[in-house]
């Protein structure tokens, strides 16, 4: 493979990555709010779903497997999972953090409207960079401090009416512990983001796509069991049936329900982890910043929240942000088809499994 089609591809799927991310990231809350708002009440069973459609990632690997046969040397041994032991413990303690995340993050979506608990997720970019400062020595611009400090203006020019959408049937403790744990999700997935990229660093083996959809199924299923257990203290599966009946919207849609938000909230974890790989955690956590005011938006026309002209301010700010990401991006000195062959890539990662 040569220079100008390795960068074609790492630029395919980048783009590939952040359309499944932008679906996951925008979907996802909705689809869980939609659970809660009609009836549904179990935040182990909300937090079990956010990774239980793992199993589908087993197809792209499958097709990665398939293509490694065609394309190796015969000689050479081909096995469907390439994950060796240091990185199969690393994306355990992962899928522990995960697992833990999404706890946090349905009890607060439980407490809280999308509009308010998006608002608080979008304080995650200011994690995120401190973060991939600390752990993998991220270099900023002055284009991507701009970008960061414009994404959390944005999110914090919504906190000006967020008091209005609050429930009128929620009790101060409900509202303020919500609004505890969705900030503490916030802090922690801005935790786990520089912790991936930093697993990809310091792998000792070469770091594919088809490998990074392999950390996935390890962290999405061990985030399941953790959620499994709590499930199971917690008697969700006896319930879930009864549950179901009473759904407002018919025991039919709640479990189309149930089926859809495991399937987009894989959609938010891999196409996260992939911007990982194909750029930086920096990026993963600006793309999930700036789709903050589409969701906001989305809720309006389905859950209809209201339209305040603060958050057309946010869409606005959080889109200048985005846009100064990119121009600083792309106003950086182009490097030698050499040199970005190398470093375009994380290290130990090559590019023939991308495909």
């Amino acid at each position: 493979m040569d220079v100008k089609d390795g960068g074609t591809i790492r630029k395919a799927l980048l783009i590939i990555n952040c359309i499944i991310l932008s679906i996951g990231n925008c979907g996802a809350p909705l689809i869980a709010r939609l659970y809660f708002i009609h009836g549904g009440n179990r935040i182990w069973f909300s937090s079990w779903l956010q990774t239980a459609g793992c199993p589908i990632i087993l197809l792209p690997i499958a097709r990665a497997y398939v293509h490694r046969s065609r394309t190796a040397n015969p000689t050479s041994e081909n096995k469907l999972f390439c994950m060796e032991r240091p990185l199969f413990v690393a994306a355990i303690v992962l899928g522990i953090l995960s697992g833990l995340d999404n706890y946090l993050y349905s009890y607060g979506l439980s407490r809280l409207p999308v509009s308010t608990s998006s608002l608080i997720i979008a304080s995650q970019l200011a994690f995120t960079a401190g973060f991939a400062f600390l752990l993998v020595k991220q270099k900023f611009t002055a284009y991507s401090i701009n970008a960061v400090f414009l994404l959390t203006i944005g999110a914090g020019v919504l906190a000006l009416h967020s008091s209005s959408d609050r429930p009128a049937n929620e009790s101060d403790k409900e509202y303020i512990l919500g609004f505890v744990m969705t900030l503490a999700a916030a802090a922690l997935y801005g935790f786990i983001l520089p912790l991936v990229e930093l697993t990809y660093k310091k792998a000792k083996q070469e770091i594919s796509y088809a490998l990074v959809m392999e950390i996935q199924l390890v962290m999405c299923l061990v985030a399941t069991a953790f959620c499994t257990v709590g499930m199971l203290v917690n008697n969700d599966f006896k319930v879930i049936g009864r549950e179901a009946r009473e759904f407002e919207l018919g025991e039919t849609k709640y479990y189309i329900v149930a089926i859809f938000s495991a399937i987009i909230w894989q959609c938010f974890f891999l196409g996260a982890i992939g911007v990982v790989f194909c750029a930086s955690s920096l990026l993963s956590g600006v793309v999930i910043s700036v789709l903050l005011p589409v969701t906001e938006i989305l809720a309006v026309f389905f859950f209809n929240e209201k339209f305040q002209a603060e958050k057309g301010v946010s869409l606005a700010l959080s889109l200048w942000g985005f846009l100064s990401y990119f121009y600083g991006d792309i106003k950086r000195k182009k490097p030698t088809p050499e040199t970005e062959m190398t470093s375009s890539l994380p290290p130990n990662s090559t590019l023939e499994s991308r495909v």
